[in-house]
């Protein structure tokens, strides 16, 4: 465990926390926390995932933007549901990046642990752009990555990115509760100005 490791969590922490309170400053908050965790995966050779951090911190931008754009309610953003025929593609588009990831990953690095760390980049991609875009399923899709990604840090002997990840889990529950909550309000809302 590294200082760096530390103030990594603590901005991640932060980061997630805002994202589930629907606070559009979380996508600033996350280009700092991703640009710490690039270096702390380049160390442990999780490669994917550290190519991840590098395209997370350009979604950042992308989450920040669409945050910004219209549907704010009291500085909070309207969520949405995703449509199955959206979900599906999402689905196979991070099913192929993982097999491509993957075959790069063995044919030209000394990567730890290749198509275990290539699925979840894929997949924390497909997570990051339905989170974006205001999907209530985004929150789903971390749950089950996040549960995965606590027994790949704990396998790296990174106790401690394995604490947050963990954590990650919670306030993945408790985000995915209060947007379905946001969710139904929006639907009620809607109804009543009819």
């Amino acid at each position: 465990m590294s200082t760096l490791e530390i103030i990594a969590v603590l901005v991640n922490v932060l980061g997630v926390w805002l994202t589930a309170r629907r606070i559009r400053w979380c996508w600033p908050v996350g280009v700092v926390a991703v640009l710490l965790y690039a270096w702390i995966f380049y160390d442990a050779k999780l490669y994917s995932d550290t190519l991840l951090q590098g395209i997370f911190a350009v979604l950042q931008g992308y989450g920040w933007w669409r945050w910004s754009q219209g549907g704010l309610s009291q500085g909070k953003v309207h969520v949405a549901r995703l449509s199955l025929r959206e979900g599906l593609l999402g689905l196979l588009c991070g099913a192929l990046g993982a097999g491509l990831l993957g075959t790069l990953m063995v044919s030209f690095t000394d990567a730890a642990v290749p198509w275990l760390d290539a699925a979840l980049t894929a997949f924390s991609l497909v997570a990051s752009v339905w989170a974006a875009r205001k999907y209530v399923a985004s929150w789903w899709l971390w749950i089950v990555l996040d549960v995965v990604y606590v027994g790949l840090f704990l396998f790296k002997d990174l106790q401690l990115t394995a604490a947050l990840y963990a954590g990650f889990v919670m306030l993945a529950i408790y985000g995915l509760r209060a947007w379905q909550r946001d969710l139904a309000n929006q639907g009620s809302l809607k109804l009543n100005v009819s």
